[in-house]
């Protein structure tokens, strides 16, 4: 009886999880990302982070229940935004800070999105999560810029071209990796937007 109380009701998880603080928390959830930056998904285990962080594994498996939940939770806390409030005036200025801030920071999450990529496809949790932190805020963010662009009429509407500028700087993060064994950095990124992405849309 003791033991399902303390298992079921949503009051004693909530009690549980109160006493891990915000700093410890993310503590978890960057050990987490790294651990399968650097080994994969499948490699990685709750034991093995709690190793690494210096806890029990009863102490991530309170917070959450599975492997899944875990790195889904990890995922979302690092929500990314990393594109928004880009605006230079231009749609071909804003593409181009785009490429920058890309070549910048996305080595991380290009390593990431290759580590996690057969596993989000077997775990709708896991590409909910993905979509939510690294993918959807930055689709919005450039398809402000791109609206912002048809708006003042630097390129049409109906150009057929714009529906796939969200594939195309996605596409060379996880691509370059596979095709070269080299990250995506900043140097390539800009190269391929000048080169293939500012010509497509007409934009100098």
């Amino acid at each position: 009886m003791t033991s399902q109380a303390a298992d079921g009701p949503e009051t004693a998880v909530a009690s549980r999880r109160s006493k891990l603080t915000p700093e410890r928390e993310q503590e978890f959830f960057d050990a987490v990302l790294e651990q399968i930056r650097e080994c994969g998904y499948d490699s990685v285990t709750m034991e093995g982070v709690a190793a690494s962080t210096r806890c029990s594994k009863s102490t991530l498996y309170r917070q959450w229940r599975t492997k899944p939940q875990f790195v889904a939770a990890a995922l979302r806390a690092r929500r990314s935004v990393r594109f928004a409030g880009i605006d230079t005036g231009t749609l071909a200025g804003d593409l181009r800070e785009v490429a920058r801030h890309a070549g910048e920071g996305y080595v991380l999450e290009g390593r990431l999105l290759q580590a996690l990529g057969h596993a989000v496809v077997q775990d709708e949790e896991l590409k909910a999560a993905l979509r939510d932190a690294l993918v959807e805020p930055e689709i919005d963010a450039l398809r402000a810029m791109i609206a912002r662009g048809v708006a003042r009429g630097e390129v049409p509407a109906d150009h057929p071209a714009l529906e796939f500028v969200p594939a195309q700087i996605f596409g060379v993060l996880r691509a370059r990796p596979v095709l070269e064994g080299r990250d995506a950095d900043e140097t390539y990124i800009i190269k391929f937007m000048e080169a293939a992405v500012l010509p497509t849309l007409g934009l100098g």
